[in-house]
């Protein structure tokens, strides 16, 4: 476990067990220097005897009369700086570490998030506690990085739940500890998702034999002057249906629901942030499976909206239950809406695992939403709406199909969602940085929380523009 401290004390005066000095191309930062000044110059020469450079992530560990000291290379992005380091000091048998904070706010965020673990299902767990102390930080830094962690821990932890534990009805029950924060939150049973009409989420979760839940959650704090709609793709787990994935593809798909993850972890954060910006959340949460009861190829739905959709590829799910969830939250007095889903194979294809892609059917909203992304570390890239693709999703029996041609396939599902609204829309297609398949500066293999940062970016941009 890490925890986060506050001290003016700088490296030359203070006192700790282990002082992380920075190195950047060679040179050490002016805290550095003069702590080298007070020690003789015994870090120059220790560097100078083992060719030591500072390259990013780049350590070495000295040891002296005076203490012992880790030279840490600095890499341009702040946040992996931090997560580098919170790895490496996890590896080291310090309880206590001083270190200068330079940008305190990523540093922080990034020392967090690299340390996260989790394993809850294994027999021997982690618990060596280390305390650091940020030279030069902020009391309140460090602890809007405290609480902004929080909600990207409590994602990532949902997705890396496994399927057996995580249902619909559990990923209900842990929304449900959100009214402890003041959050208000409504589950809908099947009985109720139903009475609404949402016959595309309910073909999706018919063949399960774990029911369908409906969450709408609402932070509406005093004096709020500006709304944020946010919906999530919430598959607990996704067999791909009548259209079965392969083994090697269904291995992560406990992950299917990671942005309805996204969407609580970032409700939990502004709740705990106290931001001054109503926020609502829409989670249409089921699982795909086969069974006599699954929907089939060939099926005609329909929406909540009143279109019709022929199935034509039954692991095109998410787009299904989105679409319901996308014209519920509309109606519901929506002016804008993010959207978060690991939708497609197809934006990993373009984009990789690393970065998002973003659709958005209003130019000065997506680059709202953008800009915030970049502030908050997380990486998207924005994709077109490319009308004449819509000719793709065309149907013979209905108003459209679920799927197009083997080409522009994370296009064509942003069209499919895109038709489901009629105000300012983003649309990100988190299928490639949402799990993490190994090991990563700012967390293990596993669920990375993606989108919980970008949204509370959002969410405060929206603020200070009010």
């Amino acid at each position: 476990m890490i925890t986060l401290h506050a001290t003016e004390a700088t490296l030359a005066e203070g006192k700790a067990p282990l002082k992380v000095v920075w190195v950047r191309k060679g040179e050490l930062t002016p805290q550095g220097e003069v702590l080298d000044a007070h020690l003789g110059g015994f870090l120059r020469r220790a560097m100078a005897e083992a060719g030591f450079k500072g390259e990013a992530g780049e350590s070495l560990l000295l040891a002296s009369s005076e203490g012992s000291f880790l030279l840490f290379g600095l890499d341009e992005d702040i946040r992996a700086t931090g997560g580098r380091l919170a790895q490496t000091l996890s590896k080291l048998a310090f309880p206590e570490v001083l270190v200068e904070a330079l940008e305190a706010y990523p540093l922080a965020e990034g020392l967090l998030l690299g340390a996260y673990r989790f394993d809850r299902y294994k027999e021997k767990k982690e618990d060596k506690a280390l305390a650091l102390q940020l030279s030069g930080a902020k009391p309140e830094e460090l602890d809007r990085a405290k609480k902004v962690a929080e909600g990207v821990f409590w994602a990532r932890d949902l997705v890396n739940e496994p399927p057996n534990v995580l249902t619909p009805e559990a990923l209900a029950e842990a929304a449900l500890s959100l009214r402890a924060l003041g959050i208000e939150v409504e589950v809908l049973d099947e009985e109720a998702i139903r009475a609404l009409g949402m016959g595309a989420f309910l073909a999706v979760a018919q063949g399960s034999e774990n029911p369908p839940r409906f969450l709408h959650l609402r932070y509406a704090p005093e004096g709020a002057r500006e709304r944020l709609d946010l919906v999530g793709k919430g598959l607990t787990f996704d067999s791909g249906g009548y259209s079965l994935k392969p083994t090697e593809s269904m291995a992560t798909m406990k992950g299917d629901m990671a942005g309805g993850a996204a969407v609580l972890g970032a409700l939990k954060s502004a709740a705990l942030l106290g931001l001054p910006v109503e926020i609502r959340g829409y989670i249409a949460a089921c699982e795909n499976m086969v069974s006599g009861r699954a929907y089939r190829l060939g099926d005609v739905l329909k929406t909540f909206a009143g279109k019709t959709v022929e199935v034509m590829n039954t692991d095109a799910e998410g787009r299904l239950t989105l679409a319901d969830a996308l014209a519920y939250a509309e109606r519901q007095g929506a002016k804008r809406i993010l959207e978060l889903s690991t939708l497609t194979g197809s934006a990993v294809v373009a984009l990789g695992e690393e970065v998002a892609a973003l659709f958005a059917t209003q130019e000065a909203w997506g680059k709202r939403v953008e800009e915030a992304a970049r502030k908050a570390g997380e990486k998207v890239w924005p994709l077109p709406l490319e009308k004449a693709y819509r000719e793709k999703l065309k149907s013979l029996v209905a108003d459209m199909k679920n799927v197009g041609d083997q080409y522009g396939g994370a296009i064509t599902a942003a069209l499919f969602l895109s038709e489901f609204v009629t105000v300012p829309l983003v649309h990100l297609d988190i299928a490639g940085p949402a799990f993490a398949k190994k090991a990563h500066v700012l967390g293990p293999e596993g669920g990375t929380g993606f989108g919980v940062r970008t949204v509370l970016e959002v969410a405060q941009g929206l603020t200070e523009a009010a």
